[in-house]
């Protein structure tokens, strides 16, 4: 199988991912921070390497990164846990559902109302679209940092520097970006960035993060118990008890820990590189088809994540995926779970089929997905 959907999760693992697996699940199947007897303790500081792990790669404090199911457990968490009645956030036009959900909830049930501020090719305007948007009650700017289907990225540094200006909380969506693109939380002014663990950063399903800066404060929106205060009637009020409540997924969380060792491996930059070359031989070999539509610019370094849409013919996004299927080629069509974005691009009646080359793509899988294309 030529596997281009790496966008939705990295296939296949790095061995070490693999391993760290196994070895998590023979050698560390304990309850952390649970007991006092030394397997229970081992597996406790275990947990803790993975969270200094993510915590130098973006320039958080080990004990505020907050293990999650996924990027959109992250998200609800950060957003719902941030908000107070009365409050206005802005969202950008490209945003997943992990965002546009949530905020659609919380207007629905009277919480906070919201904006949608649109994407620009040019950064200054992207920047002035969201900060044109603020009112006095804006509490909470959310944005991704590329979008999950057509890859563009957005300015989040110089966001992060609008919302510090105006005293406004910045979460950012990292779920197409950590582990390709670098993203320094104190560079970028980010209060609490958000995103899964098998994505870019190669670890398990079933994991993800978020972490905040030292000076951010979230309500809880799942209780429970933490092995800690367990007298207290309420949810501990320090990090990373607070925002964990119940079993952590240790081996989800230790292969976490293993995929960001293989990016150390190999370089993040060279990562970035790789998938970049790998993408711009894609897009050039799409952009000789007339059969093919493309519906953004050629990726640059640092302005896209390594994500191509397209279309071909007039056939439907579904079509044209399960006609490659066919020809055992792995890709994504549909909406993405994104509708904002495709109403941005003006493709919300078919959707894309979305291609996400990864580290471990080569060129000749880009030749067999292009001359098998061109024969359909």
């Amino acid at each position: 199988m030529i596997y281009l959907d790496n966008g939705a999760t990295s296939y296949p693992k790095p061995p070490n991912v693999l391993s760290s697996s196994v070895n998590a699940l023979k050698n560390y199947s304990f309850n952390s921070g649970r007991g006092g007897y030394s397997a229970s303790v081992q597996t406790a500081e275990r947990i803790y390497s993975v969270r200094e792990k993510v915590g130098n790669m973006f320039h958080f404090e080990p004990q505020n990164v907050a293990f999650t199911l996924n990027c959109t457990m992250a998200l609800n968490m950060a957003i719902k846990g941030s908000v107070k009645k009365g409050d206005h956030i802005i969202i950008s036009s490209l945003e997943h559902n992990a965002v546009w959900r949530v905020v659609n909830h919380l207007r629905n049930t009277g919480t906070a109302s919201f904006d949608i501020a649109d994407f620009s090719f040019n950064e200054e305007e992207t920047v002035r679209n969201f900060e044109r948007l603020i009112k006095p009650n804006t509490s909470l700017i959310v944005c991704m940092a590329a979008s999950n289907v057509f890859g563009v990225a957005f300015p989040i540094k110089r966001l992060g520097e609008m919302a510090k200006k105006h005293g406004i909380r910045f979460i950012v969506d990292a779920a197409q970006a950590a582990g390709i693109i670098p993203i320094d939380s104190e560079e970028c002014n980010i209060d609490i960035l958000c995103a899964p663990g098998h994505k870019c950063l190669f670890g398990n399903m079933g994991t993800g993060f978020l972490a905040v800066k030292n000076d951010v404060y979230l309500d809880t929106i799942i209780d429970g118990g933490t092995g800690s205060e367990s007298v207290n009637p309420n949810q501990p009020d320090f990090l990373p008890d607070r925002l964990e409540a119940g079993t952590l997924n240790n081996s989800g969380i230790l292969s976490l820990g293993a995929g960001i060792d293989f990016i150390h491996s190999k370089g993040i930059d060279n990562i970035y590189n790789h998938e970049l070359k790998i993408t711009d031989y894609l897009y050039n070999g799409l952009s000789q088809n007339g059969n093919v539509v493309l519906y953004c610019p050629k990726p640059e370094k640092y302005k896209s994540a390594p994500i191509i849409s397209f279309n071909f013919k007039d056939y439907s996004s579904e079509k044209t995926a399960a006609l490659l299927a066919e020809r055992n080629i792995a890709v994504r069509s549909g909406l993405h779970c994104a509708p904002l974005a495709h109403n941005f691009f003006k493709t919300i009646d078919r959707g894309t089929v979305r291609l996400c080359p990864s580290v471990f793509t080569g060129v000749k899988d880009c030749e067999i997905f292009l001359n098998r294309l061109k024969k359909m």
